[in-house]
């Protein structure tokens, strides 16, 4: 199945779902429509008992996505209906209510937003030509996307100062290095090596993925005490299904375990 809207391709094959920005043309600035659509694809993946994970690329050679379209979200006409809209097309909170595992590959420049959208996202692998940057404050502006909150769960707050404060942009190896991208591989290598860890977690229990990904992101707000509890009560649902039972009959008969709940 694929959704082609103007500026998102969506495509559903086997459990797996593919959003592509598609603004190659404008190295896939972030505008006011792509916003739009990326909300209805993103509260349609999230609804949809199929999906099991979620690949996010760009279109075109040159870019993942280069950041917002300041000529488009400059003309807000007031602070209040932005703030209004903001909040009816919620794209950053949905992204953060997705129970999938997200997938970015993302390759070329992967500037302000694009990186937001990349932090917002469980696992990032780059190409070795990728190029990272958060450049707002340069602009007398501040990340509005999430950047101040996701970059320093991602990478620690010393190294997301760093590159918030300095607007400095730095390679995809720098970015594996401090811990921005899991894994760094040649371009003609980026699009296979995603579908392979796509494929890994559609091999292991949804039920079990959905609940260990729930355990980190709410566990990270929490004193460990609570995340201790926290994890204890999630263990305890997926330890009743029969998909816990399934793996473990699975694993004794040492044979690839059938999963059913997802």
């Amino acid at each position: 199945m694929i959704n082609a809207f103007e500026t998102i391709i969506y495509e559903k094959k086997d459990g797996l779902a593919y959003v592509t920005l598609n603004r190659p043309e404008v190295l896939n600035r972030y505008n006011i429509q792509m916003r739009d659509e990326f909300y209805q694809v993103l509260t349609a993946i999230r609804d949809d008992p199929e999906v099991m994970v979620i690949i996010l690329k760009g279109a075109g050679e040159r870019a993942f996505c280069v950041g917002a379209d300041l000529t488009e979200f400059g003309t807000a006409p007031s602070p209040t209906i932005a703030r209004q809209v903001r909040w009816e097309r919620d794209v950053w909170g949905v992204f953060l209510s997705l129970k999938q595992p997200l997938i970015a590959a993302v390759h070329g420049f992967v500037l302000g937003s694009g990186v937001e959208i990349a932090c917002c996202c469980d696992i990032r692998i780059a190409s070795e030509d990728a190029i990272f940057g958060l450049p707002e404050v340069a602009l007398a502006m501040i990340p509005a996307a999430g950047g101040t909150q996701t970059l320093p769960r991602v990478i620690g707050r010393g190294k997301a100062l760093e590159i918030l404060l300095t607007s400095n942009r730095i390679d995809a190896h720098e970015a594996h290095r401090i811990g921005l991208v899991n894994k760094v591989v040649p371009r003609e290598e980026l699009y296979p090596t995603a579908e392979e860890m796509a494929r890994k977690l559609m091999s292991c229990a949804p039920i079990a993925v959905k609940y260990a990904k729930e355990a980190i992101n709410r566990g990270l707000d929490l004193g460990l005490e609570e995340g201790l509890t926290l994890e204890a009560k999630l263990a305890n649902l997926v330890a009743k299904t029969e998909d816990a039972a399934e793996g473990i009959k699975a694993w004794v008969e040492k044979r690839p375990p059938i999963f059913k709940n997802r």
